[in-house]
């Protein structure tokens, strides 16, 4: 350690610290460096004492460039001390010479702190809804002077420093200010410039140098592998969205068309290059692409900042910066703005159920388990190798709710889809017998976790109506997407894991086994109805050695894409929202990968271009019918008409909605044509066919009904009408 040179008491000694504060102010040791620099009052004198590394003269001004005293050296390192001819406590600057060289700083230990009492009882409290102006870096005007506020809470620290380019990494140029009330460490910086790269260092409880921590509130990063946090001006956004937004927050969301297009930006297409497209150029070329398919949603995987590209964004480091791969956080603003402006709602996959290990993010932040438990048995997780938040932590709770908050008040985001919620819940989800630790009461759920979703549903649907909350939650945890204070979790919909599970395993089977394997078609309506459900044909099902969804259809390649297509049909026909992976629109054939774009140059092929053309009119099918939206989470929608033809593997249901002309839909799922096939209608007349997956523009054998068919009484009080079922084909039907 750098012990200091003694002081003279002939140059302004009167005024020194201890040589023990001088110590630790030299070594970044000091606990509370505003206690011994910047301003002090000693002996009725105000007296200025600074650390200016490299400087043999210093003289102190005020703001306005008036003089006010010259410093004394105290130690040769750029430890100086002297009286000024101030009579009260303002900012002051320093003019400092080594040589010829002369350079001025503003202190900032000459300011007064930022925060106050009240965010100390709200922090602590946990009751705080919008930490993300408090903490993190904020440029302001703090008095008179420009710059910026760094916080950051790390309560078990002994010393933090914001350490950047604009103070050479040193850790001893601006040691924090710590609240003890809230465990925040906060300094404003004076004269820091929006896009500084930056670092928190800090001293933990043991004393020891820890490696240095991003920013956890950090609204922009830089781009991997470099892993600073980045000064950012506050975003600034003419948003054009009062009508979108104002239509969902009066919206019954279940009665709503939603087709979402489950997106990863970074692979959807790329530059001729290979590089990333920044988020105005997909702007440019998704928006229009989904206003076109007919889509409703646009949801992407996580774009919260993260460091390593195949994790996809679900390891993120920085939950609050919108990763650097797609550009400044402006650009996404725009994109979501251009979204809302053609009608298009814009969801993310959000994570708050793990985070990474690596060094310079939460893990063991301020030298002890502070974002996670200490014990491995509730604090790591054993399938993704992550740390797990400790959700009994207010503070931690805090952290992410406001997160939650963050994307609809600064982004306008539409909604979040929470990743692997089903790890939350359970705390012997993936463990052992002796490897998790039971709750209070000798039970497997986690308690913490539970309240922290029923706290984060009930604040984002109370302070944004205009959003919801979708739950990716594979077990049967009862009344996931039912309001918290009937008992619920509080999430809007819920992803109907059973659908993709059974439907996907029957339309993988050759058409002959299909008849012994019929309750997998069936089985779901007896609980569609439980949850508010979305089907999610997801990118989890496309990956890690799963294949694409044409490459999961028995057949040869004519039955794979009629399997496709029926089963696209029959899904855009079934109870619950709907939700399709990008590049399964045009089935594509190999499986996804992040490192590269899909496969658009499949789109010349008809097969491909048919199946595309099937989804758009899906789309907008479901779209144009309510009988196929308003009532997707209410049974009333939905009466089988044909559920038991074992046999012959067809089905056949109404879709129904109050005042609305009903849909009937049919699926033949065996390669076998039925002609004069007799379907229940629930009146007689001439009947449309509004959609038949054989189509010849789909890529189909053009077989089918000839647009329309007639619905004839029967002498036992029955409705029915001769179809003609196409092979491997869906068709839908409308009264005239």
């Amino acid at each position: 350690m750098r012990q200091p040179e003694p002081v003279d008491p002939d140059k302004g000694g009167d005024f020194a610290p201890p040589r023990g504060d001088i110590e630790a102010i030299l070594n970044a040791t000091h606990g509370n460096a505003f206690s011994v620099l910047g301003i002090q009052k000693i002996n009725g004198n105000l007296v200025a004492r600074c650390f200016l590394p490299g400087a043999e003269r210093v003289e102190a001004f005020d703001l306005e460039g008036e003089p006010l005293g010259v410093l004394t050296q105290i130690d040769q390192s750029g430890f100086f001390s002297g009286k000024l001819t101030l009579t009260t406590f303002v900012p002051i600057r320093y003019r400092a010479r080594r040589g010829d060289v002369t350079w001025t700083v503003i202190d900032p230990y000459s300011f007064w702190p930022v925060l106050g009492p009240m965010d100390d009882y709200f922090v602590r409290e946990g009751s705080h809804l919008r930490l993300f102006d408090k903490l993190g870096a904020h440029p302001m005007t703090h008095q008179g002077v420009k710059g910026f506020h760094f916080a950051v809470w790390a309560p078990n620290a002994r010393r933090v420093s914001v350490v950047g380019s604009f103070n050479n990494w040193d850790g001893r140029r601006h040691m924090m200010r710590f609240r003890s009330d809230s465990g925040v460490w906060e300094i404003f910086a004076p004269e820091v410039e929006p896009g500084t790269p930056y670092k928190f260092e800090i001293i933990g409880s043991n004393g020891t140098l820890l490696p240095l921590k991003a920013d956890p509130f950090a609204r922009r990063s830089e781009l991997r592998p470099q892993t600073a946090s980045l000064t950012a001006a506050e975003l600034e956004q003419e948003w054009d969205d009062e009508e979108h937004r104002e239509h969902w927050a009066a919206s019954d969301k279940r009665r709503e068309p939603i087709s979402i297009y489950e997106v990863h930006p970074g692979s959807w297409q790329r530059r001729d290059d290979g590089s990333f497209l920044s988020w105005d150029e997909l702007a440019d070329r998704l928006i229009p692409y989904c206003a076109d398919m007919g889509f409703t949603h646009i949801e992407f995987l996580p774009v919260s900042e993260y460091p390593y590209d195949p994790s996809w964004g679900y390891q993120t480091t920085g939950l609050y910066a919108p990763t650097a791969r797609f550009g400044e956080p402006e650009g996404f603003a725009r994109f979501v703005n251009g979204c809302h402006k053609v009608g298009i709602s814009v969801l993310l996959d959000w994570v708050p159920a793990h985070f990474p290990t690596d060094e310079h993010g939460l893990r063991n932040f301020d030298g002890t388990a502070l974002y996670e438990h200490a014990d491995p048995r509730k604090g790591f997780h054993p399938d993704w190798n992550t740390a797990i938040y400790n959700f009994d932590r207010t503070e931690v709770a805090s952290y992410l709710l406001n997160n939650a908050l963050y994307w609809g008040e600064k982004f306008h985001v539409d909604g979040l889809r929470v990743d692997a919620v089903a790890s939350m819940l359970y705390l012997d989800y993936s463990r052992n017998y002796g490897e998790w630790i039971p709750n209070e009461y000798g039970g497997n759920a986690n308690l913490g976790a539970v309240r922290f979703i029923q706290e984060t549903n009930k604040a984002v649907y109370g302070q944004h109506p205009e959003m919801m909350t979708i739950a990716e939650e594979s077990t049967t945890w009862p009344k996931v997407s039912q309001p918290v204070h009937e008992g619920g979790l509080g999430f809007g919909f819920k992803w109907n894991m059973g659908f993709m599970h059974d439907t996907l395993t029957y339309f993988g089977r050759e058409p002959v086994y299909r008849k012994h394997h019929h309750q997998e078609i069936t089985f779901g309506l007896t609980y569609a109805f439980t949850e508010n459900f979305v089907l999610p044909l997801s990118h989890d099902e496309v990956v890690h050695g799963k294949g694409s969804l044409i490459a999961k259809m028995s057949g040869d390649d004519w039955q794979k894409f009629a399997n496709l297509r029926a089963y696209y049909a029959f899904m855009w026909a079934y109870p619950g929202k709907k939700l399709l992976f990008m590049g399964q629109e045009f089935a594509q054939w190999s499986e996804w990968s992040e490192a590269r774009a899909l496969d658009w140059n499949l789109l010349d092929y008809n097969t491909h271009e048919g199946v595309r053309r099937l989804v758009r009119d899906l789309n907008f099918t479901y779209r144009a019918k309510p009988a196929l939206h308003a009532r997707d989470c209410e049974p009333e929608g939905f009466e089988w008409t044909i559920v038991d033809d074992h046999d012959n593997s067809v089905f056949a249901w109404q879709r129904k909605a109050p005042g609305e002309k009903p849909i009937v839909v049919v699926s033949n799922l065996t390669p076998v044509p039925r002609d004069g096939y007799h379907v229940p209608l629930p009146k007689a007349g001439i009947w449309r066919e509004i959609l038949n997956t054989d189509a010849e523009i789909y890529g189909g054998s053009g077989l089918g009904n000839g647009g329309r068919v007639r619905a004839e009484s029967h002498g036992n009080g029955g409705i029915s009408a001769g179809l003609m079922l196409p092979p491997l084909a869906t068709i839908m039907l409308e009264p005239e």
